[in-house]
C-alpha cells in the first residue's frame, strides 16, 4: 500500500487545497493517509517551516507547495507499478 505523509498547518489556504486534491486522487488510487501538523513539533516547524504544505510519498519528498490532481495520479500509479 502506497503511503502519503502530508505536512500541513492550520489556516493554510495552500494545505487545504493539497488535501482537497489528495482527496479527489484517493477516490481512485488506494493509499494510506497520514496528515501531520507541523506546528505540534519543534522538529517539524524547523525542517519544513514556510515549505508547507510538503507531500510525501512512501517517504519521499515528492510535491512542495502545490499539487495538481493528474500529476499526483501519475506520480502514484508509476509507485504502484
Amino acid at each position: 500500500m502506497i503511503r502519503i505523509t502530508l505536512y500541513s498547518r492550520r489556516d493554510c489556504p495552500l494545505c487545504d487545497e493539497m488535501r482537497s486534491v489528495v482527496a479527489t486522487v484517493g477516490r481512485g488510487v488506494p493509499f494510506r493517509l497520514e496528515i501531520v501538523d507541523v506546528d505540534t513539533d519543534p522538529s517539524l516547524v524547523a525542517m519544513y517551516g514556510e515549505e508547507v504544505p510538503v507531500l510525501c510519498v512512501n517517504g519521499v519528498k515528492t510535491f512542495v507547495g502545490r499539487v495538481e490532481a493528474p500529476v499526483l495520479r501519475r506520480r502514484l500509479e508509476r509507485e504502484r507499478a
